[in-house]
C-alpha cells in the first residue's frame, strides 16, 4: 500500500516531517523542543519581554520563568532591564548551542538543494507561501490560545 496522494495527506506528511525534524534537531543539540523553539523566536524577533515570550510560546507565566531560567543556565539567554519600562525584564539571546549549526547542516543542505531545483519565479512563489502560511498559522495559534484562556 503506497502513500496517499490526496493533497491534504501530502500536506500533513510535509508538516509532520518538519515537526519530527525540529524535535530531532532539538534533541541532537541537547535541548528540549520548547527551549529550541524559544531560542529560534529570540533569534528571529530579537529581545522579548517575558510576557511576550509567554504569549509567543503559549506557555503560562510560571512555565516561561522556568524556560528563561533553563536558557540562562545553558548560556543561551539573559535577562536585561527593559529600557522603556524598568518594571519589565527583557529576554535576549546570549548565544547558541555549540552544536546547533552542525546539527542543522544536513537539513539546510537538503533544503538548499531542493530549492535550487526550482526556477527563480517558482522559488519566489514558495517563499511568498512560506510568509503567508506563517502568518496564517500564527493567527490560528493565537485563536486557539485565546480560546484556551477564555
Amino acid at each position: 500500500m503506497g502513500l496517499s496522494t490526496d493533497p491534504s495527506a501530502v500536506f500533513r506528511r510535509y508538516l509532520s516531517a518538519i515537526v519530527l525534524n525540529s524535535l530531532a534537531a532539538a534533541e541532537a543539540a541537547g535541548l528540549n523542543a520548547t527551549d529550541y523553539y524559544a531560542l529560534n523566536l529570540l533569534d528571529l524577533t530579537g529581545p522579548l519581554t517575558s510576557g511576550e515570550l509567554a504569549a509567543q510560546t503559549g506557555l503560562t507565566t510560571g512555565a516561561t520563568t522556568r524556560l528563561i531560567d533553563r536558557l540562562e543556565q545553558g548560556g543561551y539567554a539573559r535577562r536585561a532591564p527593559d529600557p522603556n519600562d524598568r518594571r519589565k525584564v527583557m529576554v535576549e539571546s546570549a548565544g547558541r548551542p555549540e552544536r546547533l549549526d552542525e546539527v542543522l547542516a544536513g537539513t539546510r543542505a537538503r533544503l538548499a538543494e531542493l530549492l535550487q531545483g526550482y526556477p527563480e519565479a517558482e522559488r519566489a512563489t514558495l517563499f511568498d507561501y512560506f510568509e503567508r502560511a506563517a502568518t496564517a498559522y500564527r493567527s490560528a495559534t493565537d485563536e486557539l490560545i485565546a480560546r484556551r484562556n477564555a
